[in-house]
């Protein structure tokens, strides 16, 4: 065991086993060892490589505080003098992923350490670290843990152990993007693509050369020009919901939404409305949920003339972790409903 690499396992309050929501300012912390997943990995890794200490910390501490909570699990990261750092995998989970991209650029960068994170495609994280970091692709939930550990540990111990590392295809990480390198193939280009051409006619597979990005366009209405003649709905992805959560909107990876009358609602109070949303510090939206979906606003605006009229429903769901598939569906059903109820304009508000 004396030349097993050294590892240093980055987690969040969760799967670090301190805590839920209510634990996520918790400051950073190092513990000796595997911590929670860290045990699969070490079952993974058997003697190629050693959890020698885990680090660990809070999902809204680092992302409200990232230069000090950063330096912090650097200098953490440093005493265990690492080989290597495996940080999460963070799945859908946005702050967790992109704490979890942040410690492993900045292993790569500040430590010279090589460093491996996992995450679900649509995490935020994987759009600002995808270029510079190794993620392996995961499920969107911590379920799919099983096959998320021994595709990361096999990509991590090879950039341990300095071997060469293959095509994003060949070794199951996400595309970098900007990498390209020259070499020689036996057949040159332009039959390369008329061989891709005719593939394509015949309908049968091939695999371009050269993938193109995709880009979701949303173009926007013609503006307003004047409310007075306008109605209106409220729309959040913020989780605002009636006590109780009668719908029982998921606090992350929403697979519903709801609908909830305020025709008769002048202003959301603490004692009637909360927030399901699992994504930030619900204490000031549960304190006065119109800090999120503004109520009391709208209805003193539509009694001085200055609006139309309000839709008599609000739609909410939680956005965090809620996959663009799901998101899309949810658009769908609740632009249908509203057209045909005749309403022209939407405030759609967020956390």
């Amino acid at each position: 065991m004396t030349d097993s690499i050294r590892v240093v396992h980055y987690l969040n309050q969760f799967f670090g086993q301190v805590g839920g929501e209510d634990k996520a300012g918790t400051l950073p912390m190092a513990k000796e060892g595997s911590v929670g997943p860290g045990t699969a990995f070490q079952s993974y890794l058997k003697d190629q490589a050693t959890i020698v200490g885990t680090v660990i910390c809070g999902d809204s501490y680092f992302n409200e505080n990232t230069e000090k909570a950063g330096a912090e699990i650097i200098r953490l990261i440093r005493d265990f003098s690492p080989d290597l750092v495996i940080a999460g995998p963070a799945f859908n989970a946005g702050r967790y992923g992109v704490a979890c991209g942040w410690v492993a650029k900045a292993v790569s960068e500040q430590l010279n350490v090589p460093a491996v994170t996992g995450m679900y495609a649509e995490n935020p994280g994987v759009e600002l670290y995808q270029k510079s970091v190794y993620i392996v692709p995961t499920t969107d939930s911590a379920a799919g843990m099983r096959k998320a550990v021994p595709a990361m540990a096999a990509l991590a111990v090879k950039l341990a152990k300095g071997d060469e590392i293959g095509s994003a295809e060949e070794e199951g990480y996400m595309d970098q993007g900007s990498t390209r390198e020259n070499f020689f193939r036996e057949e040159r280009g332009a039959k390369r693509a008329v061989d891709m051409l005719i593939a394509k006619l015949y309908g049968q597979p091939y695999t371009t050369e050269y993938p193109m990005p995709e880009f979701d366009r949303v173009f926007p209405q013609p503006a307003i020009t004047d409310a007075r003649k306008v109605k209106i709905a409220l729309v959040t992805s913020g989780g605002i919901v009636p006590k109780g959560n009668p719908d029982k909107i998921e606090a992350s990876s929403a697979s519903k939404f709801g609908t909830y009358p305020i025709e008769n609602v002048m202003d959301l109070t603490k004692e009637t409305y909360e927030t399901a949303h699992g994504g930030y510090d619900p204490v000031y939206a549960n304190d006065d949920p119109d800090r999120v979906l503004p109520v009391d606003v709208v209805k003193e605006l539509e009694a001085a003339g200055e609006i139309g009229s309000i839709h008599p429903y609000f739609y909410s769901t939680v956005g965090n972790g809620t996959s663009v598939a799901n998101a899309k569906k949810f658009a769908q059903k609740i632009a249908a409903e509203l057209v045909n109820e005749g309403v022209q304009a939407v405030i759609l508000t967020s956390t």
